[in-house]
């Protein structure tokens, strides 16, 4: 089982209210192979919602306390993240899922980059973070599944 991104799968859960549908994805859902997460959605947060960013640190300084998940008014929505992190943690143990495939430069799923100040910078997201401490592997979205970025 795989794990996805709910907004990859075509649900409409990113920040601003849209998706960002991939045929690959909905494709691997439709056979079986993944379910959609939004740790977003899971830890609570609306839809749509305030864009954020992590400020001091990437998603593993999160985990640890040494940075948090401002939203760009100034709102700190770090609990939600950890928590719907933990969320997604949940439904991989009970799928048994030990892959996923996550959105790609988000404060939650990124991989590699995240967005800091408005640029891309080198880290993981809060919830790719937590999922790579227990041993699943995280890749991100191909570049040609989606235009949709923050």
């Amino acid at each position: 089982m795989i794990m996805v991104s709910a907004c990859l799968a075509g649900l409409n859960c990113c920040y601003d209210g849209k998706n960002a549908a991939s045929e690959e994805i909905q494709s691997l859902i439709k056979n079986g192979s993944a379910i959609p997460v939004c740790p977003e959605q899971l830890g609570g947060l609306s839809t749509p919602r305030t864009p954020s960013e992590i400020t001091g640190g990437n998603g593993e300084d999160v985990l640890k306390g040494k940075a948090a998940v401002i939203t760009c008014d100034g709102k700190d929505v770090t609990r939600q993240y950890i928590r719907g992190a933990q969320e997604v943690l949940k439904i991989a143990k009970i799928s048994g899922a030990r892959k996923a495939i996550l959105k790609r430069n988000s404060p939650a799923c990124g991989f590699g980059e995240i967005y800091h100040k408005g640029k891309l910078v080198k880290g993981n997201g809060v919830c790719t973070a937590l999922l790579i401490r227990h041993g699943i592997e995280v890749v991100k979205e191909k570049p040609d599944c989606s235009g949709h970025n923050l």
